[in-house]
C-alpha cells in the first residue's frame, strides 16, 4: 500500500513539473547594458518570497540588455507577491531604458509607498525627473538617497550638476529682471540662487545692489558685509558698505570701510571718498554754522575763515605768523579762533579799523586774493615742485591784465582751484556760494598734499 502511494505522488509531482511554465534561462551578465541605473536591491524581509528569484532574473535580463524579459519577471515578481516593491522599481527601470521618463515616475512612487527610504527608487525617481528637466524635484529626489546612503558618489556628482544648473538659470534671470527694473523678481531669484550656492559672494553683493535700488539699506548693508566676509578682497563691497554708511551718517564706519577697500584697490577715488568721510566726521563736532557752510547760497568771511582754518590748519601753522593782529568784532564768535589763525598767517587782514566784519559775504575776487595766498605759501613750503600757475596768463572777458586782483585771479583757475566764468569771464563781483568755498578748499588741500599724485594726502 505504502508503495502504492509513492508511485501516486511520484506520478503527480512529474504531471505538476510537465506543466509548469518553461522560463528562458537568464543570462550571465558581463558588462552591464545600463551601468547607471542601481540594482533594485531585494530587503532582507522580502529575500525568501518566490518574488525574489523573479527579481533577480528580471535585472540578469535588464542589464543584458533584453527589456521584454526583464519587464515579463519584474511582473511574475508582483503576480508572486503582490507589494513586493523592488520590482516596481524595476520596472520603473525598465521605462527608463525605453527614454520613457513620465511612465517611470509613478512606478518608482509605487515603490517608494511602501518604503519611502527605497535608496533605488529615489535615485530611479531623480533620474527620470532630471530628465523630464524637473530639475528642483529631481535635486529633492537624489538629496534624499544621499541622506539614507551616504556613500552614493556619482548620485552626489548629479547633484552639484543640478545645483550649478540651477544656479546659472536663477542668476541669468536675476540679471534679466534687474536690467528690467523688475526688482523683486531680481531678488527673488537671488535667493534662489544664493539658496543652491550659499558661498558665493558675488550673489550676495549683486543681490545688496537690487536691495540697494528699491530703498532697502540695512539689507542691502548686510549682504554686501555678507560678500565681504566670504571675499576678502572684495574692495567694490567695501566701498559699498562705505557709501550705505556714508548714506546713514556714520561717517566713522564708512571711513574704515573706504580705508579697506583703497588698500584692496588704491585710486584716487577711493582716497577722496576716505578723506570725505574724515571730513565728515570732524564736522560732526563743529558748530552748526561750520555745518551748515557747503550748503549756504553764499558764505561770508567768517564761513571762508573756518573752512581755512580747519582744512588747512597744517599749512597756516607752518606760516611765517604774525604776533600783533588786533580784531575788535569777533571775541565772541563761534568762528573767533579760525578768524585769529587766517589773520596771524596773514591769509585774511582785517579791514583798517581792525574789523574783520565776520558776516560780509565773500564776492568771487576776495576768495581769488585769499586763494592767492594760500597758493604762494604752497609754494614755499615745496619750492623743489613745479608751480605752473605761478606765471598764468589767462584772458578775461571781464577782468584785464591792469587790474589790481588780475594776477590773483590767474593763479587761481590756473590752479584748477576756481572755474572761469561764464563766457570766458571771470565774474569777480559774484557771490560764492557753500559749495564753491567748500571745493575751492579741497583743491588747496590737494596741492598741499606732499604727494604729487593729485591725492588729498598728508593732512
Amino acid at each position: 500500500m505504502r508503495r502504492l502511494i509513492g508511485v501516486a505522488l511520484a506520478g503527480l509531482l512529474a504531471t505538476e513539473v510537465a506543466c509548469a511554465p518553461k522560463l528562458a534561462p537568464a543570462p550571465e551578465v558581463g558588462a552591464p547594458k545600463y551601468p547607471e541605473f542601481k540594482a533594485p536591491a531585494v530587503p532582507a524581509a522580502l529575500a525568501d518570497t518566490p518574488a525574489a528569484a523573479h527579481e533577480d532574473r528580471g535585472w540578469r535580463f535588464f542589464q543584458a540588455g533584453d527589456l521584454k524579459n526583464a519587464e515579463r519577471e519584474f511582473a511574475a515578481a508582483l503576480k508572486a507577491t503582490p507589494g513586493f516593491f523592488p520590482a516596481s522599481a524595476g520596472l520603473g527601470f525598465v521605462e527608463l531604458a525605453r527614454k520613457d521618463p513620465k511612465a517611470a515616475v509613478p512606478l518608482f512612487d509605487q515603490a517608494l509607498a511602501a518604503d519611502k527610504q527605497y535608496v533605488p527608487a529615489l535615485v530611479g525617481r531623480g533620474q527620470a525627473l532630471a530628465a523630464l528637466k524637473q530639475n528642483d524635484a529631481a535635486l529633492a529626489a537624489f538629496e534624499a538617497a544621499v541622506a539614507v546612503d551616504p556613500t552614493l558618489a556619482d548620485v552626489k556628482r548629479r547633484i552639484e550638476v543640478l545645483k550649478f544648473r540651477r544656479l546659472q538659470e536663477d542668476l541669468a534671470a536675476a540679471r534679466k529682471a534687474a536690467h528690467d527694473g523688475r526688482l523683486d523678481d531680481a531678488e527673488r531669484a537671488y535667493r534662489g540662487a544664493i539658496d543652491a550656492s550659499p558661498d558665493s559672494p558675488f550673489l550676495y553683493r549683486e543681490l545688496a545692489g537690487v536691495e540697494r535700488q528699491k530703498g532697502e539699506a540695512d539689507a542691502a548693508l548686510d549682504h554686501f558685509r555678507k560678500a565681504a566676509a566670504l571675499d576678502p578682497t572684495d574692495a567694490a563691497s567695501l566701498v559699498s558698505i562705505g557709501d550705505l554708511l556714508a548714506a546713514g551718517h556714520d561717517y566713522q564706519g564708512a571711513a574704515r570701510a573706504y580705508t579697506d577697500a583703497f588698500a584692496l584697490e588704491p585710486s584716487p577715488a577711493l582716497e577722496a571718498k576716505v578723506h570725505a568721510a574724515r571730513d565728515q566726521l570732524e564736522a560732526l563736532g563743529m558748530p552748526a554754522e561750520y555745518r551748515a557752510i557747503a550748503d549756504a547760497p553764499q558764505v561770508t568771511r567768517a564761513d571762508l575763515a573756518a573752512l581755512i582754518g580747519v582744512r588747512l590748519g597744517a599749512l597756516l601753522a607752518s606760516s611765517p605768523q604774525r604776533d600783533a593782529v588786533l580784531i575788535t568784532d569777533v571775541r565772541r564768535h563761534w568762528a573767533a579762533a579760525w578768524i585769529m589763525a587766517v589773520a596771524r598767517a596773514g591769509v585774511m587782514e582785517p579791514y583798517a579799523n581792525h574789523a574783520f566784519q565776520p558776516e560780509t559775504p565773500v564776492r568771487r575776487i576776495d576768495l581769488a586774493q585769499v586763494v592767492n595766498r594760500l597758493l604762494e605759501r604752497i609754494v614755499a613750503a615745496a619750492p623743489a615742485r613745479a608751480h605752473p600757475w605761478l606765471t598764468a596768463r589767462l584772458p578775461f572777458t571781464d577782468l584785464g591784465p591792469s587790474h589790481l586782483a588780475y594776477p590773483a585771479a590767474a593763479a587761481a583757475v590756473a590752479a584748477g582751484v576756481l572755474a572761469a566764468g561764464a563766457g570766458g569771464g571771470f565774474e569777480p563781483s559774484r557771490m560764492v556760494t557753500g559749495k564753491e568755498a567748500v571745493d575751492a578748499i579741497a583743491r588747496l588741500e590737494e596741492l598741499a598734499s606732499p604727494v604729487p599724485s593729485g591725492g588729498r594726502g598728508g593732512r
